[in-house]
């Protein structure tokens, strides 16, 4: 049986997988927890086949969460999940200790075989993304980005969610679209952002989003 830690800030998410986890049978979900700080405080009390870990979390974000479990417990096998497949989250995942790296879209077939890997030891890649780093590694000026020492300040899940879509590039009434909200309640969250993260303007946002591994 691969017993499995879930770490990730959106309920439903957690949710969704639980519920393949635990009907598929040599699986089990051993706890879940919806930030960094909250699965260090329960890895005392529990040793999961596999973590399951979000990258971008409010807060500890997923790969210093994976730094500082790996210098807890060298032994744990953590898998991060996530929405971003850019090079810089990509190879500061692999220097935090994590074994593979799958995105949140992969089907249930998919997911699955990442997880027996993965608690098995092996290192795994959902297709979009090892096809991304054999893209990278065949240009032959090519370095393994720097991994960036900016940190974002504390936002809540939705300020994190509209700085996602900002730094993409999105306008306003887009944003709003995808989030269901109104236009002026994304104004409100955007003014929240620029003074969270101390600049002027959306341009400078999306440059801070850029720098702490939101693409």
């Amino acid at each position: 049986m691969i017993n499995l830690f879930i770490v990730d800030d959106h309920q439903i998410f957690r949710d969704g997988l639980k519920l393949l986890f635990e009907n598929t049978e040599d699986m089990a979900v051993a706890g879940e927890a919806e930030s960094g700080k909250a699965v260090l405080a329960q890895l005392a009390d529990v040793t999961p086949d596999l973590i399951l870990m979000d990258i971008q979390m409010p807060g500890l974000n997923g790969i210093e969460t994976t730094r500082r479990i790996k210098a807890m417990q060298p032994e744990a096998n953590i898998l991060m999940l996530t929405m971003f497949e850019d090079d810089q989250s990509v190879f500061a995942a692999m220097r935090a200790g994590a074994l593979g790296y799958v995105l949140k879209g992969a089907n249930h077939g998919e997911m699955l075989q990442a997880v027996r890997v993965a608690s098995a030891g092996g290192a795994v890649f959902s297709p979009r993304v090892a096809a991304h780093i054999i893209q990278w590694f065949a240009q032959p000026d090519k370095q393994p980005a720097e991994e960036t020492a900016v940190q974002l300040p504390a936002l809540t899940t939705r300020e994190l969610e509209v700085l996602e879509l900002l730094a993409v590039g999105l306008d306003n009434s887009v944003i709003a679209e995808r989030l269901t909200v109104t236009n002026k309640t994304v104004r409100n969250y955007v003014s929240q952002l620029l003074k969270k993260l101390e600049v002027n303007d959306r341009l400078e946002a999306a440059e801070v989003a850029h720098q702490a591994g939101i693409k």
